[in-house]
């Protein structure tokens, strides 16, 4: 890992994923939660304060950048649940089949290099009838921006930890085999060609 990758880029990180435009994101889907819960990409920890502590027994978080973890600036003995936090990759995710109830993905599957691999690990461990919570950017409906995104796209990749401005999300999520029960999409205040969202549910 290059220095920046260790010390510049998780506090880019912190800070473009953790506007209000983001926030408010974040507090539509991930009070939603309940149960055994998995966290693809904690990062920062930025999804932390807005878990319900009467609905989320167990809180595990996955992320494949201690860099970026350690960047954390939230008191975890503040928390409501059991926490576990655990170094690892969302494309080979260390638990059992059928393991959680709850998986939560926020700002994470544009930056995982094998995404449909990911989701695929995301469907092998979410529990039947178990949901997952998403709310992510990608690949916007006008034209003149998704020409943005694709001409930008691989120079950006370089300089966001891999961030890919132009994923189709929701059909990614429908190719894992993961069925979309719930679907909202906008642009929400912010960088025309990183602000087109997509937020909702899915399940096995």
């Amino acid at each position: 890992m290059g220095i920046y990758d260790k010390y510049v880029l998780p506090n880019l990180i912190q800070i473009a994923c953790g506007g209000s435009s983001f926030s408010k994101q974040r507090g539509k889907v991930i009070p939603l939660a309940k149960g055994n819960v998995l966290e693809i990409g904690v990062g920062t920890g930025l999804n932390l304060p807005f878990y319900d502590g009467e609905k989320v027994t167990k809180l595990t978080a996955i992320e494949p950048s201690l860099a970026t973890w350690k960047k954390s600036q939230v008191d975890l003995k503040t928390l409501r649940f059991e926490f576990e936090f655990i170094l690892a990759s969302a494309e080979e995710l260390p638990f059992d089949d059928n393991s959680f109830d709850t998986i939560v993905m926020t700002y994470a599957l544009c930056t995982i290099p094998n995404a449909q691999k990911a989701l695929l690990e995301m469907k092998r461990v979410l529990k039947p009838y178990g949901s997952l919570l998403f709310s992510e950017h990608g690949i916007a409906p006008e034209k003149r921006i998704r020409f943005i995104q694709n001409s930008l796209n691989p120079i950006w990749k370089q300089f966001s930890g891999g961030c890919n401005l132009n994923r189709n999300i929701p059909k990614l999520i429908e190719a894992s085999g993961l069925k979309l029960t719930n679907l909202n999409e906008m642009h929400i205040p912010g960088w025309k060609p990183g602000s087109y969202n997509y937020w909702g549910r899915a399940t096995k």
